[in-house]
């Protein structure tokens, strides 16, 4: 999987993913951070992950996986660039400039990462004056996204004052091997490679006959809806790149999953995304009437491979909805059908497609790929069996520091190639989380009406979880309000029944009391007549036994 990263890199489809992080430097000693305090920090820190300083070496003619060397001239100042926007420096410009950052390719001669400070952000909204952007550019083939949030926190520390690790820094760089040694090694490789072909074989058998017996029981089925309709982002792409992203707020996204019982978080993210492809097709008058798929990678990196480098990832096929208008019948029809997926998935077992892409031929595998490159299949009507790329990136629950600087938010870049020109990251930092997208810019070239796309599919979803919750609410109430009426009237019943039906004691009769002479009272202005207060004692009588 990671070698088919390498295999399909072309100057205009790079295959390397990143962020866009926001820092605010209040925390910093002294409220600034220089650059050189930037380069300073990632050096000390640089032995907190193997990925830093580790380049690719590919085997003559691709007939074998490239291998990772230490990089014997590695240069942090290469890796680590410093820009500054021009002013306003608002957000679109920001954009603008990842965009057209992220677009280059890396040089696969060093290792294949690239970190740029971006200064002059100060009119961008919600910001504080002073802070600074990083855009952060690794290779696929190098790290999936649960090793991209690995290496994220090997760049940063839970203080702002945190010192940098007391171990001494044991890296060592190696030579380059030359060409007849990595022959020699892809020889070894092919001559053992069937025999890790029959090891899986016999590994994913179980699975296979588990897949098997839940399509025969119904547990889960192979449903056309799984297969995408061609859209205008499924064609080949260009070398230019737009960017954009919205926050939400975590508790709003929680909020949502009421509109359908065992509804996930991803699965809200997932209907958020089909409503605004919906809006944004029927713009175009391009929305075709079968819905439109997205694949979810499904990380599969155990907790002994959290510092492996590479990809330890399955993936998962999910209808969005788009051609169902109402937002929570477009939720229901997602969480049904991602539920399907994982179904299937589980049989299989995600680690078993991990692993059968691992004993692929590496020669045929990148032969494959460039081909489909080349020949532009993907305009003759050749394209992925979805429609765009949605994953899901967990990220810290707390704040973090880079260089003393608090991280104040961050926005997922992601790679496209032929056939697929857009694709989303959904990345959690805190309390919220971040949609973005990375689009051809040929494909979308209004990503700001994209982006309103989601944030108003993300309106409907929660103006109806908001509706149905004003609906529970009277109906709560009044379920409440009954159950407390009808024990209390009860007992008061059973008393009255119970007073009726008894017969009432004989009162035992008192000896007269000698009468005592009163005085007499002056007479009062409206004071009741002996009369009135007859008549008054009588009335009240009858009320007193009711």
């Amino acid at each position: 999987m990671d070698a088919s990263f390498v295999a399909l890199e072309t100057r205009n489809s790079p295959m390397h993913i990143g962020s866009i992080l926001i820092y605010n430097p209040e925390t910093a000693p002294g409220g600034f951070v220089r650059f050189k305090d930037i380069l300073g920090f990632l050096e000390s820190r640089m032995q907190l992950s193997r990925t830093v300083r580790q380049r690719l070496v590919r085997v003559p003619f691709d007939l074998d996986y490239p291998y990772w060397i230490e990089d014997p001239d590695f240069d942090l100042e290469y890796h680590v660039r410093h820009v500054a926007l021009p002013k306003p420096g608002d957000w679109r410009q920001l954009c603008i400039q990842a965009a057209r950052i992220f677009a280059r390719p890396l040089d696969l001669d060093r290792p294949p990462w690239e970190f740029t400070v971006i200064e002059g952000i100060d009119n961008v909204p919600g910001v504080a004056k002073g802070s600074f952007a990083m855009v952060t550019k690794v290779h696929h083939a190098a790290i999936d996204g649960m090793s991209g949030i690995d290496l994220m926190e090997a760049m940063h520390t839970l203080r702002p004052d945190e010192p940098a690790p007391d171990k001494p820094d044991k890296w060592k760089p190696e030579r380059v091997p030359n060409p007849m040694e990595l022959l020699g090694k892809s020889y070894f490789n092919a001559v053992t490679n069937p025999l890790k072909q029959l090891e899986v074989a016999a590994k994913a058998a179980p699975g296979l006959a588990k897949t098997i017996k839940g399509l025969i029981s119904k547990e889960f089925n192979l449903s056309g809806e799984m297969v995408a309709p061609k859209t205008r982002f499924n064609r080949v792409i260009s070398a230019h790149r737009v960017v954009e992203g919205r926050s939400f707020n975590l508790a709003d996204i929680k909020a949502i999953r009421a509109l359908e019982p065992g509804c996930k978080v991803n699965d809200v993210f997932l209907a958020i995304v089909g409503g605004a492809l919906r809006k944004y097709l029927l713009s175009k008058q391009d929305l075709p009437k079968k819905t439109l798929t997205a694949m979810a990678p499904i990380s599969v990196r155990s907790e002994g491979e959290k510092g492996d480098m590479g990809n330890q990832v399955a993936a998962m096929i999910a209808p969005l909805g788009t051609h169902i208008e109402d937002p929570a019948e477009r939720l229901a029809f997602v969480h049904s059908r991602t539920v399907n997926s994982k179904a299937m998935t589980n049989a299989i077992g995600a680690r078993n497609m991990t692993e059968v892409s691992k004993v692929s031929p590496a020669l045929y595998m990148s032969l494959g790929a460039q081909l489909f490159t080349k020949l532009g299949l993907a305009n003759r009507g050749v394209g992925p069996p979805f429609s765009t790329v949605v994953t899901n990136v967990p990220g810290p629950p707390i704040p973090i520091f880079s260089s003393g600087a608090r991280l104040e938010s961050m926005m997922g870049l992601v790679c496209l190639n032929d056939g697929l020109g857009l694709a989303h990251v959904v990345q959690s930092y805190c309390d919220r989380a971040t949609i973005s997208f990375t689009a051809c810019r040929e494909m979308m070239p209004d990503p700001e009406f994209y982006i309103e796309c989601i944030q108003a599919s993300f309106d409907d979803l929660l103006a109806a979880a908001k509706a149905l919750e004003g609906k529970q609410s009277p109906a709560k109430a009044k379920t409440k309000a009954a159950a407390k009426a009808k024990p209390a009237a009860k007992p008061k019943a059973k008393a009255a029944s119970k007073a009726k039906a008894a017969p009432k004691p004989k009162a035992t009769p008192k000896p007269k009391a000698a009468p005592k002479p009163k005085p007499k009272a002056s007479p009062k202005k409206n004071a009741p007549t002996k009369g009135k207060a007859t008549k008054a004692t009588a009335r009240a009588k009858p009320n007193k036994s009711k």
